[in-house]
């Protein structure tokens, strides 16, 4: 009989949940059965690619729609906060983030995860989660933490913090931002372990809400843009992927522009949440429209506010197939989160990250630090500036070719099928 995985990405969201599809992927082709736990409101996402779903809710009584637009009110809610440091964000965005994430766990709890995981029977339970959620801890079986944000998300002295934004080497940033996040955070962080120990679990020690597993843990990051710690990590039990990119049908099209057909393609999204900046996007609309360029722009479910005239260069959509798209594109402007971060790597894209939150700043900096792009201020900027940067992504040969150089390193590792072969060999090797 195959052996069952459940896999657990953090209720609502859907990067964590698209990472998670291709390590899925790799593992269904080694024959285990795969069982998804999703929020009712994600009903359909990993059953389109032949996953079994299961549904549990982890946030207060809503209706699926409400459940399935939680996380866009949410963002639109704290969009003035978009225009903060990420130092600024910390008190604002970054705790209001805690404080919804550790209240999902909590109804995790209450709505009874436990026994979803009962029914399903792992032998092994995937966590994409940025804090502990009891049940996947007490389940019986091991359980692998899969780190699909900045690889900073494991603590080491000698890295930027979490979050933070910070340039590598700029240990004044980090003093300032460990001491405003231990200000606004800590208190948050005890409320979270008293209620760990009351389920049962160990506490952590600040600022971890959720600790590396003792079996294995996954990352992302691919090895040229990795951070140098002080303190290495265990390759038996850390794993970096390289990368992770799904399997998608690649027969998109690319619909036919009025001007500028054998020009650049710039391919401007910000995921799944950030179509709600819809002035900014217009924005950009409106300086591209004047250059030499083919502009593809991801609004999301804000296509109503877009009934003007586009310029004949500029196509938008409510969504793109994002894997089958990029292999067209020259550039792509991001905020920086995981799934787009590593796609465009992978597909040798320079990417022109304007970051809102949470590990976008991270890897904005880090694109800077290492020369695999440019991350700009999200807002504060010039048209002369962004167009600046834009031909800089086209021509500069060093950043083209540190590009092309991580992309044949990510195809040639194979993300989806090394996190596959990893958790193969720990099961293989658990079970005797």
């Amino acid at each position: 009989m195959a052996k069952k995985i459940a896999v657990f990405p953090e209720p609502g969201a859907i990067g964590p949940l698209m990472n998670l599809i291709g390590i899925s992927q790799g593992l269904r082709n080694r024959g285990y059965d795969i069982y998804f736990i999703l929020e009712p409101g994600l009903r359909g996402t990993a059953e389109q690619y032949g996953f079994k779903e299961n549904y549990i809710s982890c946030m207060p009584p809503m209706s699926e729609a409400e459940q399935a637009k939680y996380w866009d009110d949410f963002m639109v809610d704290y969009m003035p906060t978009f225009r903060y440091s990420p130092l600024g964000q910390v008190g604002t965005y970054v705790k209001a983030c805690w404080e919804a994430i550790t209240d999902t766990s909590r109804w995790s709890v209450k709505n009874g995860l436990d026994k979803v995981i009962a029914d399903i029977n792992p032998d092994l339970i995937i966590n994409d989660n940025v804090a502990v959620y009891p049940a996947t801890q007490k389940a019986g079986c091991p359980w692998v933490r899969m780190i699909s944000c900045s690889e900073n998300e494991i603590i080491d002295p000698d890295i930027p913090p979490h979050l933070s934004g910070c340039a590598e080497k700029d240990k004044k940033c980090f003093e300032q931002y460990n001491w405003e996040f231990e200000k606004q955070i800590k208190p948050l962080h005890d409320e979270f372990m008293d209620f760990l120990e009351e389920c049962g679990c160990q506490r952590l020690p600040f600022p971890e809400f959720v600790s590396p597993s003792p079996y294995l843990n996954l990352l992302l990051y691919p090895k040229p843009l990795r951070f140098n710690r002080r303190n290495p990590l265990d390759p038996s039990r850390f794993v970096y992927l390289d990368g992770c990119v799904r399997d998608e049908p690649q027969n998109y099209t690319l619909p036919s522009f009025e001007s500028n057909n054998d020009s650049p393609l710039i391919y401007l999204s910000y995921g799944t949440l950030g179509g709600a900046d819809v002035e900014l996007i217009k924005r950009m609309i409106n300086i591209l429209g004047d250059q030499p360029y083919r502009v593809l722009v991801n609004v999301g479910e804000y296509m109503d506010q877009y009934k003007e005239g586009l310029p004949d260069n500029v196509h938008i959509s409510a969504w793109y197939p994002q894997v089958a798209v990029l292999p067209h594109v020259d550039i792509f402007i991001q905020h920086g989160g995981n799934n787009s971060f590593n796609e465009s790597l992978y597909h040798g894209i320079p990417p022109l990250i304007m970051p809102f939150v949470w590990d976008g700043h991270d890897n904005a900096q880090r694109v800077n630090d290492t020369r695999h792009g440019i991350g700009m201020h999200r807002y504060e900027w010039s048209d002369n500036e962004f167009l600046d940067n834009i031909r800089t992504l086209l021509s500069d040969e060093e950043i083209r070719s540190n590009v092309r150089a991580t992309s044949e390193y990510m195809r040639s590792q194979d993300g989806k099928e090394k996190a596959a072969e990893a958790i193969d060999q720990f099961l293989q090797s658990s079970t005797g």
